[in-house]
């Protein structure tokens, strides 16, 4: 089978930088597309001399012209932190960026995935979340930017498939972890990570009894690969992460215990619309994907940690 022609947007991210590398592992050639609003170069300068990995600066909300087999749309800042700075602007990135990329796969023929998110469930009320639940979101509040920006892309690919018969794939992504996490996102993993290692106060918001699931970033890019691989009629959505929960309390303990931080847990009232429960349902994934989350919290969490100590060490300033 001859190798193709990959792009991947928002490929200098956590997750894409690491879609990247197991793309080009297999013999592809990779093209990746980034305007660096959260992604870094750090997280691919090691790819770039590899002769089949090209870097293109590009924001996506702007059309691109390339010619390419698959096109793989991780495009769009993830955070809170990152996505309420400029709200409008995120709504742009899925939306825009979505018609763009949509309109790149109808001219070429080619297969386009969608990242989207857990958080097209809103504040689930249904637990775990299936993929026919239709969500609890509210569509005003400081987080709708990036919940009702993913809700609509998802519309969007649904409709050039039904109208113009291209082949997508959507894939909803439940907590991921692991290492190149931007260290000021604000997500609880890095956050607990970062402050252990500092032997700062770990912040939990509320009592810290909601709940999340949380999986290793190479299951999850695993996952990715596989939706790409499946047949034309398997259009998803299909949910990706570890069905396994846990409060957000443990997390804090065991990232103490870990760490062997001196750092005390205090609390802090909960942010608007934080969801009380995020848990997947995989069963489409191990269905049809044959794909579920095998990587222990513990062990990710291990390497995660890892990752964060050299990089506090090496750029301390990067970390603040």
């Amino acid at each position: 089978m001859k190798n193709k022609s990959i792009l991947v947007t928002g490929g200098s991210g956590f997750l894409g930088s690491h879609l990247c590398e197991r793309l080009l592992e297999a013999g592809n050639e990779v093209l990746c597309v980034d305007n660096f609003y959260t992604g870094d170069k750090r997280n691919i300068y090691h790819l770039l001399k590899n002769p089949r990995f090209e870097l293109i600066r590009h924001d996506i909300t702007f059309p691109l012209y390339l010619e390419v087999d698959e096109i793989y749309n991780l495009a769009c800042p993830a955070s809170p932190i990152h996505y309420q700075r400029d709200p409008v602007q995120t709504v742009k990135t899925c939306v825009h960026g979505a018609i763009n990329l949509l309109g790149l796969a109808k001219r070429l023929g080619a297969k386009i995935l969608q990242a989207s998110t857990s958080e097209v469930y809103g504040d689930p009320t249904v637990p775990p979340q299936v993929e026919e639940y239709w969500g609890n979101v509210n569509p005003v509040g400081l987080r709708s930017c990036y919940d009702e920006g993913k809700r609509c892309a998802e519309t969007l690919f649904h409709a050039y498939r039904i109208q113009c018969n291209l082949p997508v794939k959507i894939v909803r992504i439940f907590n991921t972890y692991g290492p190149r996490m931007h260290p000021n996102d604000g997500r609880v993993v890095s956050n607990f990570i970062l402050q252990a290692l500092k032997n700062q106060d770990i912040t939990i918001y509320g009592d810290g009894s909601q709940t999340r699931s949380f999986c290793y970033r190479d299951d999850l890019v695993e996952g990715l690969i596989r939706m790409m691989a499946t047949p034309d009629e398997v259009t998803g959505p299909i949910n990706l992460g570890n069905p396994g929960e846990f409060t957000i309390l443990e997390l804090a303990e065991l990232v103490i215990e870990l760490t062997g931080s001196r750092s005390k847990i205090i609390r802090r009232p909960l942010p608007a619309d934080d969801p009380k429960q995020r848990r997947p349902d995989t069963t489409k994934a191990r269905e049809l994907l044959n794909w579920q989350a095998v990587t222990p919290l513990r062990e990710g969490l291990q390497r995660t940690i890892a990752y964060f100590d050299q990089l506090l060490r090496e750029d301390p300033d990067f970390c603040k």
